[in-house]
């Protein structure tokens, strides 16, 4: 059914063309004496057809094609201007202001019929290809989010896979992950980037999969040519993740290269300072040891929560970037609730 609106200060007029667009067929007129009163109608309500009348009291037609055409989405929409048989001047100056076509005044019941039936099919399809657009852009909208899922799947699972070379469990990934996301929720960064480190922070060791099980799986402390080698999985890990042109691959990498790095410069591999170092990496950097530090391994015993806050605390400015340590604390409540919903036993999926 197409809504045709119909304006015209004539109720004589207003009538013939009513009964005119009734013997179309599929048609509901709309009408209105009064060209602010049907400008105000228009603000919430969408015509497929105007019908105008270029003389009017209050606005003229020119007037009224000019507003209707401001309004949102209604720049397509077919505009038919009534006018006078002597008026070219004025149906020129419509169609440079935005109406389709004309009829003139007396109508012709003929013409009448072939104009608005034309213009009452391009509205369809109008209608159809925006139709279309919308089905075809909800359609890439589920594929990107099928894919963004497979991917999410597929970084969890790249994470695990160093994970399962070394005595940490796939629950300390899903805690550092949140716990960095809490981080960067406390130092007011937008919603996306709060959920793209969440989504890259369990990368962050991702390099461990290039050293050797000897090394790895040590259970003493390792010497200075062990440690020297352990550290090369930061590198390892930025050099297999960097040419991807995934978002958060990229990011994963950058966290791989820049999480062991130190706020006074003493970390590794580049001995970056301070704001140097990239803003993911500084925020893992204390999640990470937060969760190494309070979670029992083969080689050690976890700390007492209020043990491992103490070493944070201390270790502001030159292990860790102290606004990200101050977040942290401020997110305490959030952070014992991931704590208790990530244990060692169970490791849901994030």
């Amino acid at each position: 059914m197409h809504k045709v609106l119909i304006i015209d200060d004539s109720e004589i007029n207003l009538t013939l063309i009513r009964a005119l667009v009734l013997k179309l067929g599929e048609c509901e007129p709309v009408m209105f004496d009064h060209p602010l009163k049907a400008l105000e109608w228009c603000r919430g309500n969408v015509p497929d057809l105007v019908i105008v009348d270029y003389m009017m009291p209050e606005m003229d037609g020119l007037r009224f094609i000019a507003a209707f055409r401001a309004l949102h989405g209604r720049t397509e929409i077919p505009v038919l201007m009534i006018t006078a048989n002597d008026q070219k001047d004025v149906r020129y100056e419509a169609l440079l202001g935005g109406a389709n076509d004309f009829l003139t005044k007396p109508i012709d019941r003929i013409e009448f019929s072939a104009r608005v039936r034309n213009m009452l099919a391009l509205r369809t399809g109008q209608k159809f290809l925006a139709d279309r657009a919308a089905h075809l852009a909800d359609e890439v909208a589920e594929r990107t989010r099928d894919i963004r899922e497979r991917e999410r799947e597929l970084i969890f699972r790249i994470s695990r896979a160093a994970e399962f070379r070394d005595p940490e469990t796939g629950a300390h990934i899903q805690r550092m992950a949140h716990y960095s996301e809490i981080i960067a929720r406390g130092l007011d960064l937008d919603a996306a980037t709060c959920n793209l480190i969440l989504q890259a922070a369990p990368l962050h060791d991702v390099g461990k999969i290039g050293i050797r099980d000897h090394i790895l799986l040590k259970p003493g402390k390792l010497s200075p040519q062990e440690f020297d080698i352990m550290k090369q999985h930061a590198m390892l890990g930025y050099d297999l993740l960097k040419d991807s042109g995934s978002e958060i691959l990229q990011a994963g990498a950058e966290i791989a290269r820049s999480h062991h790095e130190k706020y006074d410069g003493s970390g590794y591999p580049r001995g970056l300072k301070g704001s140097a170092i990239p803003l993911f990496g500084r925020i893992v950097a204390v999640a990470d040891v937060f969760d190494a530090l309070t979670s029992e391994r083969p080689y050690k015993k976890a700390w007492a929560l209020d043990d491992a806050m103490r070493f944070l605390e201390e270790g502001r400015s030159t292990h860790f970037d102290p606004l990200c340590v101050e977040s942290f604390i401020a997110g305490w409540d959030e952070a014992l609730e991931v704590r208790q919903r990530f244990r060692d036993e169970e490791a849901p999926k994030i």
